[in-house]
């Protein structure tokens, strides 16, 4: 049964330009694994885990460390939830996670579907 639905569109110039002038903002977002990925990965990251947080229902008090990416080669991308994500998402009876993330043309992209 899906749960929740999040989709996320970036700039991704736009978005590198707010790294660049807040350089702490990339330690916030990501975790040490995501951190030194290229750019049009780092805004993907992004809109994925707003994507995340849209399908949990965007609830506060989520921490942007608890939610990371992983690329698997030729197969989706994993979505790995601790502390404060895993709790919303166990507090709904999420048992899997659906993740599509595109970037093309300057436009980073991501869906998650939260399922149980």
């Amino acid at each position: 049964m899906i749960v929740g639905v999040g989709i996320d569109v970036v700039d991704v110039a736009r978005f590198l330009a707010t790294l660049e002038r807040t350089p702490r903002l990339r330690e916030r977002l990501f975790t040490p694994a995501e951190r030194e990925l290229p750019p049009a990965s780092l805004a993907a990251r992004f809109a994925a885990k707003e994507a995340i947080a849209k399908a949990l229902g965007a609830p506060g008090g989520m921490s942007w460390q608890d939610a990371t990416v992983h690329r698997v080669i030729g197969g989706a991308p994993v979505v790995d939830l601790t502390g404060s994500v895993a709790a919303v998402a166990e507090r709904l009876g999420i048992t899997s996670w659906h993740l599509s993330i595109s970037h093309d043309a300057g436009i980073a992209s991501a869906v998650a579907v939260a399922e149980r």
